[in-house]
């Protein structure tokens, strides 16, 4: 089931592009495995997934002790400060940075290792109460400021969550307004490339506003089974 969910994914994906003139390897396609067990993970790595992002640190740190780096691992969720060493011993990239005290912390902590961690600074651009996200322009200067002069932060972009709701118009404003600020903050000198933005219900929009990394969980995976702990699936 999954590897036939990945082709059929695919297949939307490549025309969507083909539709609105972008190149398809310009797109990162990230499998969302939050609370999926390892034998489903091990079958979209065997049809030809390279990426997997995790929302829970502890959760990713116990699934890469399996894996390792056998594949991408992407931060993707809420990071509290406590579990960022999890996340920077794991993560090839954080998508999540919402604040300045987070990004100091995960500099802090790659260093530490050293290693140069592979950011994004998570935006909020829309006005549900319950997404995260830097709220403030000068904020999110703020933040590309002290990880552009740090040696152990990278920062490759901007990453949002759309508004979940059906109008067309409020989801796009929200990607649309993310790549607005992105090519304004390369105008300053940042050279930010990656707009991570685009879920299962929302994706083929996102590719039609630029973006570069696609977090996919549902459309691969199907609906997650709240009732048993991950790693009894």
């Amino acid at each position: 089931m999954i590897a036939n969910n990945i082709i059929a994914l695919r297949k939307r994906i490549q025309k969507k592009c083909s539709d609105c003139g972008r190149n398809i390897n310009e797109i990162k396609l990230i499998a969302v495995s939050k609370y999926f067990g390892i034998a489903t993970i091990n079958q979209a790595i065997d049809a030809g997934i390279l990426d997997f992002g995790e929302n829970k640190a502890q959760e990713l740190n116990l699934k890469f002790e399996k894996i390792g780096n056998a594949v991408n691992w992407h931060f993707i969720g809420s990071l509290q400060m406590n579990k960022v060493k999890y996340a920077v011993n794991c993560a090839e990239i954080i998508h999540s940075v919402d604040s300045f005290e987070l990004a100091k912390e995960i500099a802090k902590k790659a260093e530490a290792i050293r290693k140069v961690q592979n950011i994004l600074v998570e935006v909020k651009t829309s006005e549900e109460e319950t997404k995260s996200g830097v709220e403030s322009e000068d904020e999110v200067r703020k933040i590309l400021t002290f990880c552009k002069l740090s040696k152990n932060l990278n920062t490759l972009g901007l990453m949002t969550i759309a508004p979940l709701t059906e109008n067309e118009f409020l989801i796009r404003k929200s990607f649309r307004d993310l790549k607005n600020l992105l090519t304004k903050f390369n105008t300053e000198g940042f050279h930010l490339e990656q707009l991570s933005m685009g879920m299962t219900s929302d994706f083929e929009i996102a590719i039609e506003e630029g973006s570069t990394m696609l977090r996919i969980g549902s459309a691969i995976f199907g609906e997650r089974d709240y009732s048993k702990k991950w790693n009894e699936l």
